[in-house]
């Protein structure tokens, strides 16, 4: 008697939220970094936890705009620009079909069809127009078309990231009079989210956490001490 064991189905587990983490690390990244060499360079220069403060949200609010505004953009130029690649390729696909046909047989042939499979693929692909067109866009040209809502979608993330970063290393002023007191705090708690923030990017991009924490940690506290330095020498 033969014992049959069921086979485990087999799932493959992907990443696939990747524009969403790059979005956010966009964001956290720079509300992080900006605010805090700010409140660093300021600490340096004022003695006033409150004109910190108030310089500080005002650059979270200004840098949360900003950045959200160069999402959407970029958002809408992926957009329009494979619509433009899109209609280029139609009317290629329409005006000069044998030198389109050449270009899905040589794609074909790279991938190591031979020539009789090659020739009888792309016969079959160029048999649908779309599906010519949809062809040449990803294995061509390696274009994927963008989600329509992406660019609202985007921006709308990196702002609250920023927004979300920036905050804390400007929190200890919320609660500090005294500046040196809210510069130290700002330090530890900054350097401890960027820690954090690092490690849980390196985790979603690199597969490397520790080597990404150990960096964002010291971008971040090179700006800061940069900005600090600075605005004492000025001051």
């Amino acid at each position: 008697m033969t014992l049959i064991i069921p086979a485990q189905p087999h799932t493959e587990k992907h990443f696939t939220d990747s524009e969403s983490v790059r979005d956010i690390v966009i964001g956290m990244s720079d509300g992080l970094t900006v605010p805090f060499a700010l409140a660093a360079g300021l600490s340096g220069a004022v003695d006033s936890s409150g004109i910190i403060l108030t310089a500080g949200l005002a650059e979270v609010a200004a840098g949360a705009i900003a950045m959200g505004l160069g999402g959407y953009m970029a958002g809408r130029t992926d957009i329009e620009h494979f619509a433009s690649e899109r209609a280029r390729e139609e009317r290629e696909t329409s005006e000069v079909p044998l030198k389109e046909t050449a270009e899905v047989h040589d794609i074909l042939r790279s991938y190591g069809l031979s020539e009789d499979d090659a020739a009888r693929v792309a016969s079959s692909i160029k048999a649908d127009t779309k599906r010519w067109v949809d062809f040449m866009m990803r294995f061509e040209l390696g274009l994927e078309e963008p989600d329509p809502k992406r660019a609202g979608r985007s921006a709308i993330t990196i702002s609250l990231a920023y927004i979300a970063g920036g905050l804390i290393p400007l929190a200890p002023y919320f609660f500090f009079g005294e500046v040196k007191t809210a510069l130290t705090a700002s330090v530890a708690v900054t350097l401890l989210a960027l820690l954090v923030f690092g490690a849980i990017k390196g985790l979603f991009t690199t597969g490397k956490p520790v080597r990404s924490a150990i960096q964002t940690v010291v971008v971040g506290g090179l700006a800061a001490s940069a900005a600090f330095v600075i605005a004492k020498a000025l001051g």
